[in-house]
């Protein structure tokens, strides 16, 4: 069979093709840079499949933006697959780029996303109140069973790793204040900043976010498993509400565990305390005990437990809501739980930044 070629006639501005056009028919093409093919005329080709199709057609405009030449002569079947090769040409076209989206843009697009997320978690709010509301005209309707399990993961599950955490930084902030209050013969009292350091704010802010990492994204994909599985669909069928299933028993399992936490949080970071200053600070266990008999209020220890419950409700409330906006698709579930975990701490941030200038202006 005649091997593939071909002829230009720039008076004319013809591309004339020959012969077998194929795959390796690649070396026949011209270089036809900066020149304008108006007709491709077939007569003389022979042999024609897709890959020899776009061949031609990719010679006879070397640009893109290139009209397509009149296609001329060519036998019916090969006309017909060069109008194929036309049309999904076109059709996988490369799209011109978007313009870079400036400052002003990204910081718009990122204000409505809060705002809609701010806006989705108040609509939530509102239809578990009413919920709520029902569910107290109707105590037998409480999931007592479903809450028992949830209090059981979210509290009994945590238990080692807020201990081992809360240990680790009495530790450190034991060892960073003893570094520096033995500069100035003042080693007594690092028990006072011990103390109020872990309990007014160490404590209670990393427990929250410990738990936001683990439950809070826990609760999203199992909520947003069940709706992608339909199971959601199924509770709903059976006359049942997936907000009385579901949320409720989660919202008080960590409205109950996140105090607890937060307490038990506070006796591992002050034994950790105990430790760096019995072996830094040569300052005893009994001595220690003593000292914080001295100082430690009730107020500072209140303080940080009753900021608890607080964050317990929005990440809750945030998880729940995630997991419900899933849709039937498995990235949207991975998406989800990673929005949960974002809004979740800078909710943790920001409530307890309100609380500290809050608690400054009452003088607590």
């Amino acid at each position: 069979m005649t091997a593939a070629s071909v002829h230009f006639d720039e008076a004319h501005s013809t591309l004339f093709a020959s012969g077998a056009w194929r795959a390796d028919s690649m070396a026949a093409l011209p270089s036809l840079a900066g020149k304008r093919v108006r007709i491709l005329d077939g007569a003389g080709v022979a042999d024609l499949d897709t890959n020899g199709a776009w061949l031609l057609l990719a010679a006879a405009r070397p640009l893109a933006s290139d009209p397509m030449p009149e296609l001329r002569s060519f036998q019916p079947r090969h006309l017909a697959m060069l109008q194929l090769v036309m049309q999904h040409s076109a059709a996988t076209a490369e799209k011109p780029k978007p313009p870079r989206e400036g400052v002003l843009e990204f910081a718009g697009r990122g204000t409505l996303v809060v705002w809609g997320h701010v806006i989705g978690l108040i609509n939530f709010i509102g239809h578990l109140f009413m919920e709520l509301v029902a569910l107290m005209a109707y105590p037998g309707r409480w999931r007592w069973r479903e809450l028992g399990a949830q209090v059981n993961a979210v509290f009994v599950g945590a238990i080692p790793i807020v201990t081992g955490m809360l240990f680790l930084l009495g530790v450190v902030f034991a060892y960073l204040l003893g570094s520096q209050a033995q500069q100035y013969g003042a080693n007594i009292f690092v028990v006072d900043g011990l103390l109020l350091a872990i309990l007014r704010e160490v404590s209670p802010v990393i427990v929250a976010v410990l738990v936001a990492g683990r439950t809070g994204a826990a609760i999203t994909a199992q909520i947003g498993t069940m709706k992608v599985t339909e199971e959601i669909d199924a509770i709903t069928t059976l006359g049942l509400s997936p907000l009385a299933v579901l949320v409720i028993p989660r919202v008080i399992a960590l409205l109950l565990a996140l105090p607890l936490l937060v307490f038990i949080g506070d006796i591992a970071g002050i034994l950790g305390g105990m430790v760096v200053t019995q072996e830094q600070l040569d300052i005893s266990y009994y001595m220690f005990i003593d000292r914080m008999a001295d100082v430690l209020l009730l107020k500072t220890l209140l303080v940080g437990v009753c900021k608890a419950p607080v964050f317990a409700i929005f990440i809750a409330l945030i998880a729940c809501r995630m997991g419900l906006s899933v849709t039937r698709d498995a990235r949207s579930v991975g998406a989800n739980t990673t929005s949960t975990v974002v809004q979740s701490l800078v909710a943790i941030i920001i409530i307890n930044a309100i609380f500290a200038v809050m608690f400054v202006r009452l003088d607590i």
